[in-house]
């Protein structure tokens, strides 16, 4: 038996729509059912459920047959699938007496800093009082913009948000496998200490039902982004979510590969896409690169992309190779007439407003490792 299962204080599990739903039918109460039955061993203080299947669950009632293309049907869809989802998993936890609780996040709710720590501190509060979070992105609202992208990501960056000892991802397929099983033999992967013991697989594709957006190429994503920020990941399947969850060596393992990291910071690097470049002299680079210091306006020797302040943005170095990611405190449009000079220069000339850092060291994460 796996004893980090069973040693496991915070527990964040994960299914997908594939899992809950068909594109016919919508929401399967009995495949839910199933899954709560599996799962609430772990209620009352120890589990997050983040469930996909709201958009789905909203295909039948607006009279639709497949998942639709466009932003504003997606987000009604989502809109009236929400609420039948929660309720479904609010019958089916009270008949062992448990409360659930809704949360819809946007990639906002984990860049922000106040909205970071507002998310936090109410998710910790609901598992404080017992209750089960049934977390989901906020699809209503959300744009291509910014946004999580899918669950399996979104799991991941909760996974740190809750600082859970245990990532769980749930889909239809029992593991990660080096080629598609359904389409002939294919080996299991159980372990996966490094990228190394992921060459030469070759997965792709959505989930079954074809409700999903996701496949079990964005689980190994979300895995290693999980694994990256010292969490331990069990891709398995919804079938065997009872087994995994009681320390049974099924589906693969994702070892922890890096240290502990603020969910804000995972999101910068494994889920944003940057809105701009900021072209960094050498001594910036040995700057952020090397003594971990924030972007100062006399290092940035130019700028590309069209982005606002709060807007990630990448950091390249005289060559043009990214080296970091971060949270631009200015406009575009502001950054021209800057570049170059000294904050107390810039505070003299243009205002006290510009005496500050263009990405804050809390706002950066390094793409390179430090030398």
């Amino acid at each position: 038996m796996r004893s980090f299962v069973q040693n496991a204080q915070r527990i964040v599990v994960k299914v997908g729509s594939s899992s809950l739903t068909s594109a016919a039918g919508g929401l399967d109460a009995e495949r839910l059912g199933a899954l709560v039955r599996a799962v609430r061993p772990l209620a009352g203080g120890r589990l997050v459920l983040v469930s996909s299947g709201a958009i789905a669950a909203g295909l039948a009632p607006l009279g639709l047959s497949r998942r639709p293309r466009d932003l504003a049907t997606l987000q009604a869809a989502a809109s009236v699938g929400q609420s039948a989802l929660v309720h479904q998993y609010a019958e089916a936890f009270s008949q062992s007496g448990h409360k659930v609780g809704q949360v819809l996040l946007t990639a906002t709710d984990v860049v922000r800093r106040a909205h970071y720590r507002n998310a936090r501190t109410a998710l910790d509060r609901l598992l404080e009082l017992g209750i089960v979070p049934i977390i989901n992105e906020n699809d209503a609202v959300a744009t291509q913009e910014i946004r999580f992208g899918d669950n399996d990501r979104l799991a991941a960056i909760v996974a740190h948000l809750v600082s859970a000892d245990l990532l769980v991802l749930l889909s239809d397929v029992d593991g990660v496998y080096d080629a598609n099983p359904r389409l002939g033999p294919a080996n299991l992967v159980r372990e996966v200490r490094s990228d190394a013991d992921l060459d030469g697989l070759s997965v792709k594709g959505a989930g079954a039902a074809g409700v999903g957006t996701g496949g079990m190429a964005t689980k190994i994503d979300a895995a290693r982004m999980a694994a990256s920020g010292g969490v331990t990941t069990i891709v398995t399947s919804t079938a065997r979510a009872a087994e995994a969850l009681t320390g049974a060596e099924v589906g693969t393992v994702f070892y922890p590969t890096g240290p502990r990291r603020a969910a804000r910071l995972l999101w910068l690097a494994h889920a944003t896409a940057p809105m701009g470049r900021l072209h960094l002299d050498a001594g910036a680079v040995a700057a952020v690169v090397g003594r971990s210091a924030s972007l100062l306006p006399a290092g940035v020797t130019s700028v590309d992309g069209d982005f606002s302040a709060g807007d990630p943005v990448e950091l390249v170095d005289p060559a043009g190779r990214p080296i970091a990611r971060g949270l631009v405190a200015f406009d575009a449009d502001e950054l021209p007439g800057m570049l170059g000079r000294g904050t107390a220069e810039l505070a003299a000339d243009l205002g006290p407003g510009y005496d500050r850092e263009v990405v804050h060291r809390d706002d950066l994460v390094l793409l390179l490792p430090s030398r």
